[in-house]
């Protein structure tokens, strides 16, 4: 994917206009929040719902296999257990 680019102007309050086409490739419109990372020396603007998805996508790695989980048959054995063990069926 080729990086979007654009430039900006600081006005006088501090404020920025994110142009319609940033806004559009974030999927936010007038009146949502967006998430704002500084690193090193980069400024990176998140709609705040992925932003929350891909932190805890990065929490959650690995997790799967410490519980045990190695396929998707482990899941559902998972699932089959609890639900008998608690008289679902």
């Amino acid at each position: 994917m080729i990086p979007m680019i654009d430039n900006v102007r600081i006005m006088p309050r501090g404020q920025v206009t994110i142009p319609k086409e940033v806004q559009s490739f974030l999927k936010v419109t007038e009146g949502d929040r967006l998430t704002l990372i500084c690193k090193d020396d980069y400024l990176i603007v998140m709609n705040p719902a992925l932003f929350a998805l891909k932190e805890y996508q990065e929490a959650m790695t690995g997790e799967a296999e410490k519980a045990g989980f190695y396929s998707d048959d482990d899941v559902v054995d998972f699932i089959m257990k609890m639900r008998r063990e608690e008289g679902e069926i």
